[in-house]
């Protein structure tokens, strides 16, 4: 008997008997139960930190005013009277980046897609460890819960920035703390799932499936899960020894001669605030590719099979994103150039930064070229996608100033900084994962979503994420700092700007608005959407073309496939039809 046949056996005798409901649904080893779960709570979290910077967004558009209709929810001690206070406005920036980058994005495109597709894709039927998978999730959920546990905490949740720089983190208030486990917690979450990731790449792939066979959103998860585990652990040591100067008293990153409300802390000394910018940074980089890598992937996906063509510079793609992970690692510093390094590090750290935006504009260029010619669908999947093309190259075009010495003396904390990265995170990388959902969704849920109110979703969502972003860099041309709770209200010269407080605030409450399309979208579907055929999109790579929508139980395939050809063979010459699967001979 050979190997799949050995394998469905198994399957099929352990189909047989029925698990409790809290092991099949809640302490799952089912990597697509896994994904899920990662899925929901991730949204929720999202959902969570996008309502922080609703909030934020008041007290810059009409700081000093009281919030109309909630605050009545909120203690005195954050909003006398409906007016929110300055720290509390610290608190919601520290926990809206945290939770959006560690609790939201994060989870969802490595540990919802890759956990729901990695195993489908490459033809296995679960992840390489599966207890350690269900481990992953949970690490993540206590984590998340943990730092929600921070705003119930004397004197509120974390407000020393989502980078959490010493020595104000040091001495901040309990929610630091609180905080900084937390991100223990987040970090051992990722360290877990990114071995598993690796793992079940290398060693699971079906037969015949070689490396230059698999799709790019593989790939794509591939490079970003050694980006998390080589990457994660110096964060992870750095917080632990934070906790250690806050609990213990050692000093790690606490300076000497520190005065604090005019008084001389009587500490031992001799640490250093800026050893934890670079263990901070020497992650927090790498974790942008984290955010945009998978994104690629996806849009990948969603371009070939919509173009009904194959991706241009496939192999070029792949060699450049390893090269994106490598080189990932040495341009931390640039956050830093502010910091007094020397003119020869500082030169180091620019030329690194100009080296790396080189793979980036191979993988977009190649993205955009692979448009040309195709019998496009421009269905909501491939708005996204399309979408996401000149969104993130806005993002990325305007880091390069911030990646130059002289010109990021004026730029750096300023808006200009915020709008950079989130046009590279949110209409960059949301969009991907928007983009994701619709494509796949048929696939999880043996259902299709409604077309009209994903393009209703779509159209509102680009107008008015970009009214958001957009006039950041005019603000941020003009010098108003980021971390200002008034909106820059303080400041002379920035008078003629502010103005755009507003207009940015009415963008980001309108593009609340234009989610609830999206939400009962997802909802309605769920039961009531039109029926989709195992392979809804007529794609070839193998989680259309070999299992079930949605896929059979804990197992994926009727039979394990072999693979005979690469990932993208749309529209070839002289086939009766216009896309051959991988698992097609």
């Amino acid at each position: 008997m050979d190997a799949s046949v050995k394998e469905k056996s198994s399957h099929d005798d352990h189909s047989h008997h029925e698990e409790a409901f809290i092991w099949k649904y809640v302490f799952s080893i089912d990597h697509k139960v896994i994904g899920i779960q990662y899925g929901v709570t991730a949204l929720l979290f999202l959902f969570f930190g996008f309502t922080l910077m609703m909030l934020m967004r008041w007290q810059l558009a009409y700081p000093g005013e009281a919030i109309p209709v909630i605050s009545g929810l909120f203690s005195e001690t954050t909003m006398p009277d409906g007016i929110m206070l300055p720290e509390f406005y610290n608190s919601l920036g520290a926990m809206h980046g945290t939770i959006m980058v560690f609790l939201a994005v994060v989870p969802l495109v490595v540990g919802a897609f890759g956990n729901y597709l990695v195993p489908l894709q490459v033809g296995a039927i679960d992840m390489a460890f599966p207890k350690l998978n269900m481990a992953s999730y949970w690490v993540y959920f206590v984590g998340g819960i943990v730092m929600l546990v921070g705003f119930w905490m004397p004197g509120g949740a974390a407000n020393s920035g989502w980078t959490s720089y010493p020595p104000l983190s040091n001495i901040a208030t309990t929610g630091q703390t609180v905080w900084l486990l937390g991100m223990v917690f987040l970090i051992t979450s990722s360290l877990l799932g990114s071995m598993n990731i690796i793992v079940t790449i290398v060693q699971l792939r079906a037969e015949g499936l070689t490396w230059m066979k698999l799709p790019f959103f593989t790939w794509a998860q591939l490079v970003t899960s050694f980006l998390l585990l080589l990457a994660f652990p110096p964060l992870e040591a750095a917080g632990v020894l934070q906790l250690m100067d806050r609990l213990t008293g050692s000093s790690f990153f606490m300076p000497s001669g520190l005065v604090v409300s005019g008084e001389v802390l009587d500490i031992a000394g001799g640490g250093s605030p800026l050893l934890w910018q670079h263990l901070f940074w020497f992650l927090a980089h790498p974790e942008v590719y984290v955010l945009i890598l998978p994104a690629l992937g996806i849009i990948a996906e969603v371009i070939a099979n919509n173009t009904r063509k194959p991706l241009w510079g496939y192999k070029s793609m792949v060699y450049a994103t390893i090269f994106l992970g490598f080189i990932s690692f040495t341009v931390w510093a640039h956050h830093m150039f502010l910091t007094g390094m020397g003119t020869a590090i500082n030169a180091f750290f620019q030329t690194t930064t100009m080296i790396i935006s080189i793979p980036s504009v191979i993988i977009l260029t190649a993205l955009m070229i692979s448009l040309w010619g195709g019998s496009i669908r421009f269905n909501s999947a491939m708005l996204f996608a399309c979408a996401f093309l000149p969104m993130f190259g806005i993002g990325g075009l305007t880091g390069l100033p911030l990646g130059l010495t002289a010109s990021d003396i004026h730029l750096h904390d300023t808006y200009y900084v915020i709008g950079h990265f989130h046009y590279v995170v949110a209409p960059g990388t949301i969009f991907a994962i928007f983009a994701g959902i619709y494509y796949w969704y048929p696939k999880v849920t043996g259902r299709a979503m409604n077309e009209m109110l994903g393009k209703i979703h779509f159209w509102l969502s680009l107008i008015f994420i970009n009214g958001i972003f957009f006039p950041m860099f005019i603000q941020g041309l003009a010098g108003v700092s980021r971390r200002l709770y008034d909106g820059g209200a303080s400041y002379a010269h920035a008078q003629d700007y502010l103005y755009l407080n507003e207009f940015m605030s009415i963008s980001a409450w309108l593009l609340a608005l234009a989610q609830i399309p999206f939400i009962i979208n997802f909802f309605i579907s769920w039961k009531s959407g039109q029926k989709a055929g195992d392979n809804h999109w007529d794609a070839t790579t193998l989680e259309w073309s070999a299992t079930t929508s949605p896929p059979l139980g804990h197992g994926n395939f009727e039979v394990v496939p072999t693979v005979y050809r690469g990932p993208y063979e749309y529209s070839v010459p002289g086939k009766d039809k216009d896309f051959t699967p991988q698992n097609e001979a």
